[in-house]
């Protein structure tokens, strides 16, 4: 399935945007007609890279932005910025941002804990704050927050990503009918099973796909208005049977095993 013309002389901020899905969340927009884009990260390195790679393929579309999205201030400026490279109007803004967060539960501190919050939910919170009154001026938007299967599979190990980007899940999920009828459209998507720097010195599993096939799913879901975007074929079985009353005992199996496995130190998925 082909996009039908929807980025087309749209604008667009993607947070994370200098590597893994947020990059391929840029480009897939710039090569289906996407106006103008913005990447915000906070690796400077990868910022400049990226940046200036794809302003080499579309010139005077696309600006990087220096951002730590754990930082309010840090976010209404890059907002601002944004807006005044765009001329005024954003039409899609994409809460890409995050990390994979794991360690055991008992070693987890106060400060960790913020600091997960910091980066996996508040970083949402303040992109939508601050892009809610140019999107409901300009009449109308639309809103991606990037979540995991996580929020519905959850892993030992991995409480705190689980609970933050379950989190997100349900603000995302609230605020798209708080704001519909603001013709502000708000998704929720998952990429899926990616290769990408979330895996940290773990390979990623045989049946990952690409940034790009992620990117591509990802967008389609968007241009469909999804409620939930759901990024493989995996979230979409693990959607149907996460919270399903008749599937408990081999909820409780599979995931006994992981936590068994991973506990001995095998980074099972």
């Amino acid at each position: 399935m082909n996009f039908d013309q929807y980025f087309s002389g749209k604008t667009a901020i993607v947070t994370g945007g200098a590597s893994g899905i947020g990059n391929a969340l840029a480009e897939t927009m710039l090569i289906n007609g996407a106006r103008q884009v913005v990447i915000a990260d906070f690796n400077k390195d990868n910022l400049e890279t990226q940046t200036n790679r794809l302003k080499e393929a579309f010139p005077g579309q696309v600006i990087g932005i220096l951002c730590d999205v754990t930082q309010e201030d840090d976010v209404k400026g890059m907002i601002d910025q944004a807006a005044d490279f765009f001329g005024g109007k954003i039409d899609l803004l994409f809460n890409n941002a995050g990390a994979g967060l794991s360690g055991a539960f008992e070693q987890l501190t106060n400060q960790d804990w913020e600091k997960g919050f910091a980066l996996n939910f508040y970083s949402a919170i303040y992109g939508i704050r601050h892009v809610l009154p140019i999107m409901k001026s300009q009449g109308g938007g639309q809103i991606v927050n990037t979540i995991s299967g996580i929020a519905w599979s959850p892993m030992a190990l991995q409480s705190m990503y689980a609970a933050t980007k379950s989190a997100l899940c349900m603000m995302g999920l609230t605020l798209r009918y708080e704001l519909w009828d603001d013709h502000i459209k708000v998704n929720t998507a998952t990429p899926g099973t990616t290769a990408t720097a979330i895996f940290g010195d773990t390979a990623a599993p045989d049946y990952a796909q690409t940034p790009m096939q992620s990117a591509h799913r990802i967008l389609l879901g968007v241009q469909n208005n999804d409620r939930l975007i759901l990024g493989d074929d995996l979230d979409v079985e693990g959607a149907k049977i996460a919270f399903n009353p008749e599937a408990a005992s081999q909820m409780d199996h599979y995931f006994l095993e992981v936590a068994r496995d991973r506990k001995q130190g095998k980074w099972r998925f």
